[in-house]
C-alpha cells in the first residue's frame, strides 16, 4: 500500500470544438477534505459529479479545483458557413440583376456577411461535458501519483526517525541497570558522610521507594510498542493514517516526557531530549499525510 500527502498539484489541458479548456488541481494540508472549485458559471452544473470524482481520489485536504475556458479566434477551424443560404443568395442576385439592370453583384465578403451565412461552430453541451470529465481524470490521475511519491519521502522520513527512536531505547535500556548502581554508590557514599553508621536496610527500603518513582520500564515498554504501530502503519499504509499518526506521536512525546522527569542520570535526560526531537521532526511531517 501507499502513503499519500495531502500536498500535490496536477494540470491537464485540452480542447473541444473552438473551446480550450485548462483544468488546475491543487491541495494543502486540511484537517478534513474540502473541496473548493473556481470556474465559469455556465459550468456550475457540473460541479456535483467533479466533487464525486475528486473526493473517490482524496480522503483529506484543502483542494482547489479551478477551470478556465477560452474561446478560439474566429478561424476556418471555428466557423461554418451555410452553404445552402450562400447557394441561394447567390442564385437571387443572378436573376434580380437579369430583372434588374442596374443592380451591381454581390462579391463573397457581401453574401458571408449576410445574417445566417457564417457563424461560429456551436459546441455539443454533451461532448463539451465530456471533454471537462476527461481532463478532471488526467488531473487526478497525475495529481494522486505526486501525492504517492511525496508520501514515499515522508514514509522514509519517519521509517528512518523511528530507527533512531529504537536506538536510543535500546542503549538506554542496556544501561539503566549500571546506571542505577551507580546512583545507589553515590547514595550510599553521601549518606557515609552524614552519619557514622548506615544503617544498610533501611538505605535499601529507601532506595527501592525511589526506584518505585524511577523506574521507567513500562515507559521504554510503551515506547517500544507505539514505535511498532508508527511502523506498522506507514508501512501497511491502509487508507486514510494522518490522524492516527498524530494520535501516536502524542502517546510517543507523552513517554519521553516521563523518561526525561523520572531521570536519574545525565544519560536519561539526554535521551529524552534526543527522542523528542525525533518525534517532533515525525510529527511535522506527519501533519502533511493523508
Amino acid at each position: 500500500m501507499t502513503i499519500h500527502s495531502m500536498t500535490g498539484f496536477a494540470n491537464a489541458a485540452g480542447e473541444c470544438g473552438s473551446k480550450r479548456i485548462n483544468l488546475d488541481i491543487r491541495a494543502v494540508n486540511h484537517r478534513y477534505l474540502d473541496v473548493q472549485f473556481k470556474m465559469p458559471d455556465d459550468l456550475r452544473h457540473l460541479e456535483g459529479s467533479l466533487r464525486e470524482k475528486i473526493a473517490a481520489a482524496a480522503a483529506r485536504g484543502k483542494i482547489e479545483c479551478r477551470i478556465q475556458v477560452q474561446t478560439a479566434a474566429a478561424g476556418a477551424a471555428a466557423l461554418s458557413v451555410n452553404h445552402a443560404l450562400a447557394a441561394e443568395l447567390a442564385a437571387l442576385n443572378d436573376k434580380w440583376r437579369g430583372e434588374f439592370g442596374g443592380l451591381g453583384k454581390l462579391t463573397v465578403a457581401d453574401i458571408l456577411h449576410f445574417p445566417g451565412v457564417l457563424a461560429a461552430q456551436s459546441e455539443d453541451e454533451e461532448t463539451f461535458v465530456l471533454a471537462v470529465q476527461s481532463l478532471l481524470d488526467d488531473a487526478l490521475a497525475e495529481f494522486s501519483a505526486a501525492r504517492a511519491r511525496e508520501g514515499e519521502k515522508l514514509k522514509a522520513h519517519i521509517l528512518e526517525r523511528l530507527s533512531a527512536m529504537d536506538g536510543i531505547v535500546d542503549a538506554l535500556s542496556g544501561q539503566f541497570p549500571s546506571l542505577v548502581q551507580v546512583h545507589l554508590d553515590k547514595a550510599r557514599a553521601r549518606l557515609a558522610e552524614a552519619v557514622a553508621n548506615i544503617d544498610e536496610d533501611r538505605l535499601k527500603q529507601e532506595f527501592a521507594l525511589f526506584m518505585q518513582k524511577a523506574d521507567v520500564d513500562e515507559e521504554f515498554s510503551r515506547l517500544k510498542t507505539h514505535i511498532g504501530e508508527v511502523r506498522r502503519i506507514v508501512t501497511e499504509a491502509k487508507g486514510s493514517i494522518g490522524k492516527r499518526l498524530d494520535f501516536l506521536m502524542q502517546e510517543l512525546n507523552r513517554e519521553a516526557n516521563t523518561i526525561g522527569s523520572k531521570a536519574i542520570a545525565a544519560e536519561c535526560t539526554q535521551a529524552s531530549v534526543e527522542l523528542k526531537v525525533l518525534i517532533e521532526q515525525m510529527r511535522e511531517q506527519v501533519q502533511n499525510i493523508e
